[in-house]
Parts: structure tokens; C-alpha cells; sequence
């Protein structure tokens, strides 16, 4: 599946000339013309990157992107906007936990650039997600085995330096269809 980003503008010109500029690009874009639309969107299909501006009617950028840090924290957060302050930048970093702050017009490599960056930084934390709960898994498969089978995970090691194994009280057989049963349950 493609990475998904999202641009919410009221300006549809801006929306579709980002669309041209990045048309090459190897991720799906969509637009929205308001902050409403957006998080209806975002409901039925959150996406990896959202880049709005910050003067819609209805509901600011600062403020959508307030509401799509809670309700999708995984997704990247950008500001692209044409009247830029020091208080909005640091309104839109502190309550949208934006990670990016582009000016009108943004030069649409720098922009690509940083989409890309965003995605792979994602992809780098999803994985380091899943794999901090798998090792939390086995952690805990390892202590269910240590309480059903003491100083299973106890290793000795000879002069050498070689693993030693000493011999399992009761059916091997067992043990062995018990971890294989726990590591199909983790799958």
C-alpha cells in the first residue's frame, strides 16, 4: 500500500498545483478544501503526512492540526501557510505538533524533500514500535515458560565459553509443543 498525504487548503489552485509538483512523487495525495473535510477523510482513511495552511474558514490549520495530533498521533504534521508568525509557528509546534513549517510559495522540491524524510521516519518508528511489542511478547512468553518450567531460560557455559545443556525435567516434547503453541499464539 501507498503512503497516503493529505493537503488541506481552501485554495484550490494551491491544492492543485501541489498536486502537479508532486504528481511524480511515489505516494497517493489527496487534498481537502477544509479542515471539516480533512478529519472526515482522516476517519476513514488516516494518512502518513498532512500538510494544511493555516487560515481556512471554520477551523485554523493550528487547530486541525491540534485535533489530528490527538485523534492520529502517527501522523506527520506540516504547516504550509502564506502569513507566517513567530507566535503561529510556535502555536503550531506546541498544540499541532507540527514537525515542519513551510512558507507560500514553497519551493516543491524542498517540500518533496521533506515529505519523503517525514515517511521514512515514520516507517523507522512503526517498526521500532513493533518491535519493542514483540520483544515485550517474548518477555513474557519467556516468564510464563519460567514459571512452568524453572531455569529453563538459566544458561550454563563450559571453560570454553560454550553453551551447556542440561537435561529438561519432564516430556521435552512437551516443552517443545508449549513454546511453539505460545509463539503461534504471537503471530
Amino acid at each position: 500500500m501507498s503512503a497516503l498525504v493529505l493537503f488541506v487548503d481552501d485554495d484550490r489552485n494551491i491544492l492543485d498545483a501541489v498536486s502537479r509538483a508532486l504528481r511524480q512523487e511515489p505516494y497517493e495525495i489527496q487534498k481537502a478544501t477544509s479542515a471539516e473535510e480533512a478529519l472526515r477523510m482522516l476517519s476513514r482513511i488516516p494518512a502518513d503526512v498532512v500538510v494544511t495552511d493555516e487560515q481556512m474558514p471554520g477551523m485554523s490549520g493550528t487547530a486541525f492540526l491540534s485535533r489530528v495530533r490527538e485523534l492520529y498521533p502517527d501522523t506527520v504534521r506540516f504547516m504550509l501557510t502564506g502569513k507566517a508568525t513567530i507566535d503561529l509557528a510556535i502555536n503550531a509546534i506546541n498544540s499541532g505538533g507540527i514537525t515542519r513549517f513551510f512558507l507560500k510559495p514553497c519551493e516543491s522540491m524542498e517540500l518533496s524533500v521533506a515529505i519523503r524524510q517525514a515517511l521514512e521516519q515514520r516507517q523507522l518508528m512503526l517498526a521500532a514500535r513493533r518491535l519493542l511489542e514483540k520483544t515485550k511478547q517474548q518477555g513474557a512468553l519467556l516468564e510464563r515458560l519460567e514459571k512452568s518450567h524453572p531455569n529453563i531460560t538459566h544458561v550454563d557455559r563450559d571453560e570454553d565459553g560454550a553453551i551447556t545443556i542440561q537435561d529438561i525435567a519432564g516430556d521435552p516434547e512437551s516443552l517443545i509443543r508449549e513454546i511453539c503453541a505460545h509463539l503461534e499464539k504471537g503471530r
